[in-house]
């Protein structure tokens, strides 16, 4: 009764969780943002989309960039004095702590709300969160797996596709997953499988649509919005647990409109903005409580993995070698 109630609340009243009238009105009188993201450049205008719907006032440039070009040209601007982003949102955490001092202290007004698991910083929130699950195409894959351990049966040599270790932060969590949780031995069975290696989540998605793969460890996020659009394809979260990688999201000291910026933060970490990025968008939230779950996502029997944030750190250079090493990959 009480989220419908809340529903029911006037724009007016409901503008009072996304930050104070003070702050809403220096974030309109400002009436921009220059937004970095290293996301799909598609998924994050849905977002921007819907933040104007209440908040038309507020004009978002958005820069995309992949992860590593992304710290890059953050550092560079940043050097030279001539960082012009509000806001700098990024997939791996660990690029971003060494930035931490470009960055304001900023919390939202529903900060006690967030797990402490997802938090690296005072300055840097999960603005979004995502998680790992294993996908098919059904018009190929007739008996399909239910497990990661599936992945490394014979039956399914050559028809598996997935990301690189070297990708990025996301694919980083899962690898490290894969280790940690299902053996020592896991990477060697499933490389004896022989998958097609792809630099990031959006290629191995496509070539999942077209056939090209008929099974891919994937972002649900990714594969979600193909399975929206009509794709055949089913998704499911393993049993053994979905790796979760929080994004680290926060406002540059430099910040030419830092009210805009807070207040888009606000929205995005608010119950609205969470309900909305998990029905439309396949994500996952690191609030407490969720508001919502993606479909086909059961709370009572998938088990979240979230990465010790010390060991991610510091076992990924040498882990990343190994699995290069196993796979036989090279850059």
């Amino acid at each position: 009764m009480a989220s419908a109630a809340a529903l029911a609340l006037p724009p007016v009243a409901r503008a009072e969780e996304f930050g104070s009238p003070d702050l809403i009105k220096a974030a309109k009188a400002e009436g921009k943002l220059v937004y970095y993201t290293a996301n799909f450049a598609e998924i994050e205008q849905q977002v921007i989309n819907v933040f104007n719907k209440r908040f038309p006032e507020i004009q978002i440039e958005m820069v995309r960039a992949p992860g590593g070009q992304l710290i890059t040209r953050v550092k560079t601007e940043a050097a030279a004095g001539k960082l012009i982003a509000d806001v700098v949102d990024h997939s791996d955490r660990a690029l971003m702590q060494p930035l931490e001092d470009l960055f304001q202290d900023y919390a939202p007004p529903n900060a006690a709300d967030y797990s402490k698991d997802a938090l690296i910083s005072p300055k840097f929130w999960p603005r979004a969160t995502i998680a790992w699950s294993i996908a098919y195409n059904t018009e190929l894959v007739k008996d399909p797996p239910k497990s990661w351990m599936d992945l490394t049966k014979p039956q399914y040599d050559k028809m598996i596709g997935q990301v690189f270790a070297q990708s990025g932060g996301t694919t980083w969590t899962r690898i490290m997953f894969e280790r940690q949780v299902l053996g020592e031995d896991y990477w060697a069975k499933q490389a004896a499988t022989h998958p097609v290696l792809y630099p990031s989540g959006a290629p191995t998605a496509d070539a999942l649509v077209r056939g090209e793969i008929a099974i891919a460890p994937l972002l649900y996020n990714v594969i979600y919005q193909k399975k929206k659009d009509g794709a055949p394809i089913e998704i499911f979260f393993p049993p053994e647990g979905a790796p979760v990688n929080p994004y680290a999201t926060g406002i540059p000291k430099t910040a030419a409109h830092p009210n805009a910026a807070k207040l888009f933060l606000n929205w995005c970490l608010s119950k609205e903005g969470q309900t909305f990025m998990i029905k439309e968008l396949g994500n996952l939230t690191s609030l407490k409580e969720p508001p919502a779950f993606p479909e086909g996502f059961d709370p009572k029997v998938v088990k979240l993995w979230y990465p010790n944030f010390e060991q991610y750190v510091k076992l990924h250079a040498a882990w990343v070698a190994d699995w290069d090493k196993t796979f036989g990959y090279r850059q």
